[in-house]
Parts: structure tokens; sequence; C-alpha cells
């Protein structure tokens, strides 16, 4: 700014004592210290706004540097991706080709058949629970019937004297 010394502080306030006077050399100097804060704050005010848009500037260049960036990673991944699925394909394809699994599931049973294999099953099922007459079962221990095991318990309890609290 303005390069005040002491020497020109000095006579700019004789200069201003002799043109103004001493009756109102106070007020004039009050009124010149507000007005020079008042200046002060404009300039300090302008030079924020101007280091805010700069700021800005560079936040929106950043910005649209970071954009361009993830556009050309996004490209590569997506191109990446692509022809290792086109590989991949390419691959199974390949390995469908040279393989033929075993036809295991081509012969699906007909309702007479599947109405054969029922009666065979239940024969074999009947054979099994029933080959052995129910005198012999009895007789050897085995179940004949299911039983609960309330009703097991109230089958074969024991005769006792019963027995009371009282007694």
């Amino acid at each position: 700014m303005i390069d005040l010394g002491l020497t020109k502080i000095a006579l700019i306030g004789a200069v201003a004592l002799i043109v103004i006077g001493p009756e109102k050399l106070p007020a004039v100097a009050r009124m010149a210290g507000t007005l020079y804060g008042r200046a002060q704050r404009y300039i300090s005010s302008v030079k924020a706004e101007v280091n805010r848009e700069m700021q800005m500037d560079e936040l929106r260049k950043m910005q649209e540097n970071i954009r361009d960036a993830a556009a050309t990673v996004n490209k590569t991944l997506t191109e990446d991706i692509a022809e290792a699925e086109q590989s991949l394909t390419e691959a199974i394809s390949e390995a469908n080709d040279s393989y033929s699994p075993p036809n295991t599931w081509s012969h699906t049973p007909s309702a007479h058949e599947l109405a054969h294999k029922n009666r065979i099953f239940r024969k074999k099922k009947l054979a099994h629970n029933s080959s052995l007459p129910m005198w012999f079962k009895r007789q050897s221990g085995r179940k004949t019937h299911v039983m609960s095991g309330a009703a097991r318990v109230a089958r074969y309890r024991p005769l006792s004297k019963s027995v009371s609290f009282f007694n």
C-alpha cells in the first residue's frame, strides 16, 4: 500500500493542524480513523472473496480430474470384464463341446412301470412286517402294536398296596 513513515505522518499532522485548526482536529482524526478501518475491512473482505473464488476454481478443476479418472477406470474395468467374460464363455463352450456326460436320465418310467414298482415295494414291506405269526411275536416279546408310555406303565405296574400319607 502507501509507504508512510514517521516523518510523513508528522508532516501530514502539522498540515492538518494548520488547515483544520486545533478545535476540529480530534473529530476529523476520529472520522479519518473510522474511514481507514472501514477501508481495511472492505479490502480484507474482497481479498477473502477472491481467495474463496480461487479455491472454488481449484476444487472444480480437481473434481473434473477425478471424474475423468473415474470414467477411464470405469471404461477399462468394463472392457476387462467383457474380455474375461468372453474368454470364460469360450472356455465353457469348448469344455461342453469336448465333454458329453452319460445320459442316465434319458428314460423316464411310465405310469405302468411306476405302478408295478409300487406293488413290488408293498409286497416286500408286507412280507417283512408280517412274515411271522402273531402268536410267535407275542411269545418272543416282539411288539405287536404300538403302545404309549402311559398305557405301558398302567399295564405293567406291579400290584402293590396303596400307600397314603394318612396311614
